[in-house]
């Protein structure tokens, strides 16, 4: 998922410049509709909205603070 946020601000979210915000991922204008859970996330906290999220990538996400919205 950190992937898909812009390099600048991932990195200033990862040195901890901003903890304020939280980056917001729409997945779905991006081009994707399913979140799985294989990989790692920081512990920062990531808004991700989603159509399908797997119960191991919403515990993951919900384990590092974020939150998962469902969009129909």
């Amino acid at each position: 998922l950190w992937s898909l946020v812009p390099t600048e601000k991932r990195d200033e979210w990862l040195a901890g410049k901003k903890s304020d915000t939280a980056p917001v991922l729409d997945l779905l204008a991006l081009g994707y509709s399913k979140v799985l859970g294989k990989g790692r996330l920081p512990e920062i906290p990531l808004v991700v909205r989603a159509r399908f999220v797997s119960a191991l990538a919403e515990k993951k996400i919900r384990d590092a603070g974020g939150i998962v919205e469902l969009v129909a």
